[in-house]
């Protein structure tokens, strides 16, 4: 599959800049500073949808990585083979007017808008072939997938990040909702606590409202030294599981 940009209507368009302008003046105070610096080296604006192809070649000068066009979701299997091999799946549907505030799964907007400028990032990057290797290893054990969801979804979907002292978003779930955007940071409602593996593989992920706790790291290099310690828990896990099946 591939991006037929010539397809994109002007209200495809339209419903990118809205889209962009909304949440990007929400950005300079509340996202990580490495996602604003992806913005721009990734040159992502209100003009235009990004043309994939365009957006491959700068991939390619930082990290190596490129967009992997799908149609929507994909069995686990597919999905870690292609990113444990540098590929990064987006769908190039865009929502309608209709849509701007919810969707029941993810569309362009979010995969590039959320997920690409920090794919500019190589500790980041490296973070997610570690979670996909250890996915890959497990990939017929439905507890181990289970557990590497829990860790994507509350890093790379909805994480934050402590930069000089403050927090800031760095999870592409948070970074294209404008609504969740000031709630993760402002609202007094959902719990912030320090990254830890283990806390986080117990903790079940929350699809259809704002998340109740967030996960805070104090950089991105914290997230790819802990594939190591990753992996040893959900080793353990797998066996404990198996221990208790046989009892």
């Amino acid at each position: 599959m591939r991006q037929h940009y010539d397809k994109y209507t002007a209200e495809d368009q339209h419903v990118w800049r809205i889209l962009f302008e909304r949440q990007i003046v929400n950005l300079p105070n509340a996202a990580s500073q490495e996602y604003l610096e992806g913005i721009r080296r990734i040159n992502f604006t209100a003009d235009h949808i990004p043309n994939f192809e365009e957006v491959n070649k700068i991939l390619h000068t930082y990290t190596g990585w490129q967009l992997h066009v799908v149609a929507g979701l994909l069995p686990n299997k597919e999905f870690f083979e292609l990113m444990n091999n540098k590929r990064f799946c987006a769908t190039t549907w865009l929502r309608k007017m209709s849509q701007l505030d919810y969707l029941q799964e993810p569309d362009m907007f979010h995969d590039v808008f959320g997920h690409v400028p920090l794919l500019t990032n190589p500790d980041l990057c490296n973070f997610l072939q570690g979670l996909s290797r250890i996915a890959l290893k497990y990939i017929d054990n439905e507890l181990a997938i289970e557990l590497v969801s829990r860790l994507y979804w509350y890093t790379v979907e909805f994480g934050l990040i402590r930069e000089q002292g403050k927090l800031r978003i760095y999870g592409a779930g948070i970074l294209s909702s404008t609504g969740e955007t000031n709630y993760s940071l402002e609202s007094n409602i959902p719990k912030r606590v320090p990254y830890q593996v283990k806390e986080i593989i117990d903790t079940p992920y929350i699809k259809d409202k704002y998340q109740e706790k967030y996960f805070v790291i104090d950089s991105y290099e914290q997230l790819f030294n802990s594939v190591g310690e990753i992996e040893r828990h959900i080793e353990q896990e797998v066996k404990n599981s198996l221990l208790l099946k046989s009892v």
